[in-house]
């Protein structure tokens, strides 16, 4: 049988004008069988040893910059953020090339004393072998490496599978990759059959998308019995109070829901707003939402770029249509434009939305504000964990401790609070997803990388083994 090629659309023209053969079964195979020949050697040199290697590969990547930010803006239609999203993965391996020796330092090894007399334990750590990872299309760079990165750190071998919506990228990677060919990472290209075969060779796999995918992932990864980690959907709430300044908590929403285009899992996109402050909230969001340009037809300037994957934009304009059918105002923005092959859709503001529409249960992953006007708090709480998921949240107030104090009672791995969309930003706070957003250890954190290495108990008696006789029939009593 021929090579299958794999074709990828521009968001900004809707021409699919790249193509790429996607990895046989075969070739996967022999990746895997290469990287688990190569771990060995890569665990061995210990963490310093792997600090210094991940630090080669930051900087070349950073040499590479111009090259895979153009590839990026390509694939995903965004200029600015596409720049800030290749700086945030050379952060994020910069991050843990500092942090993983001191993480291998802080390990309770032992030896400690035992419940059990005369017994002491020690712990020994090592990395699984081999390491997978299924990405994503909204942020392709950063999620082919978010998990990567960490389980290098920790010793494993990785092998990553981008999606094969936003595929670009790997080449210029793949040449980064060859300054740095001691590194045990390496790419598979195609689609989910690609996925499946990764799940089918490696020792631990993370997936970064959609929940309904995510099931598939951690059945399959489940009938292999490896550990599965999946950051799935979300459908982030934000409450103001009363107290919040409304011009000021407007701001907040508004990026915190639209930027990349709302196409982000932490991006908020339910808001509950005291009836006290609902009016000038409305009103400077509405007006705020319309100060905001697409970046038609000059890529260069304006704030949000196209929708990347055009069934995304058809789901985004039927919640729009839903919650009109059932309602709802639209008070800026709510249709989706084709513009020269492009589809944009400018801030759009909703009022009026009840919890059975589509926009209110299912995520959007569009820059849809749908708000709600609530009297007392506890009812905000209330509807703000009436979801499947439980992604992150936000909370805006008056101040600090007011928000604070509300935290803990909003059902989200992540609190974001005075802000929104926090998680996008900081990846030292330990957060575990909850409902449908996710299953696993948390992926920032220290236990980004703890969680890639296996403890061996090695139990030793210090005393006298029992003996035969101790277990003669008679004895007890």
């Amino acid at each position: 049988m021929g090579e299958t090629i794999v074709k990828a659309r521009n968001p900004r023209t809707g021409q699919e004008d790249y193509e790429f053969a996607a990895s046989s079964r075969d070739e996967i195979a022999a990746q895997a069988a290469r990287l688990r020949d190569a771990q060995p050697a890569w665990e061995a040199l210990g963490p310093d040893g792997r600090a210094t290697i991940l630090m080669r590969f930051a900087d070349a990547m950073e040499a590479a910059t111009q090259q895979i930010a153009t590839t990026l803006t390509i694939d995903t239609g965004r200029g600015a953020v596409s720049w800030i999203e290749v700086q945030g993965a050379i952060g994020n391996i910069r991050r843990w090339a500092s942090r993983g020796p001191d993480l291998f330092a802080s390990l309770d090894r032992g030896p400690k004393a035992s419940a059990t007399p005369g017994v002491e334990i020690v712990t020994d750590y090592s990395a699984f072998p081999l390491f997978g990872a299924i990405a994503p299309w909204n942020f392709p760079v950063i999620l082919s490496h978010i998990d990567a990165v960490p389980a290098l750190m920790a010793g494993c071998a990785a092998l990553v599978k981008p999606s094969e919506i936003t595929p670009r990228f790997v080449e210029p990677m793949r040449d980064v990759l060859a300054q740095v060919p001691e590194l045990p990472l390496a790419y598979v290209m195609g689609g989910a059959d690609v996925g499946q075969a990764l799940i089918e060779e490696v020792d631990y796999v993370c997936f970064t998308g959609s929940t309904a995918t995510g099931r598939k992932v951690a059945e399959a990864a489940a009938r292999k019995l490896i550990p599965a980690n999946l950051e799935l959907g979300g459908k982030d709430p934000m409450i103001i109070t009363a107290s919040a300044d409304p011009e000021w908590a407007a701001g907040v929403a508004l990026r915190s829901s639209i930027v990349a285009t709302g196409q982000a899992c932490q991006s908020i996109e339910r808001i509950y707003v005291d009836s006290d402050i609902a009016e000038p909230f409305i009103d400077a969001l509405v007006a705020g939402a319309e100060k905001v340009d697409i970046t038609h037809p000059d890529p260069n300037a304006g704030h949000i770029g196209p929708f990347i994957f055009p069934p995304q934009a058809a789901k985004v304009q039927e919640q729009i249509d839903d919650a009109v059918a059932k309602g709802a105002e639209v008070r800026s923005g709510g249709t989706v434009e084709d513009l020269d092959g492009g589809q944009y859709l400018r801030p759009t503001i909703l009022t009026g939305v009840t919890p059975d529409m589509l926009v209110m249960r299912e995520e959007t992953f569009g820059p849809v504000l749908p708000v709600t006007i609530y009297d007392e708090i506890e009812n905000a709480i209330a509807q703000a964990n009436d979801t499947e998921y439980g992604l992150s949240a936000a909370i805006l107030a008056g101040s600090l401790e007011e928000a604070a104090s509300l935290a803990s009672r909003l059902d989200a791995g992540a609190i974001s609070l005075q802000d929104g969309a926090l998680t996008s930003m900081v990846g030292d706070a330990a957060n575990q997803s909850r409902g449908t957003s996710g299953l696993g250890p948390s992926r920032m954190g220290d236990t980004g990388m703890t969680r890639f290495l296996r403890e061996q108990a090695h139990i030793r008696q210090t005393g006298q083994p029992l003996p035969i006789d101790a277990y003669r029939e008679g004895q007890a009593g």
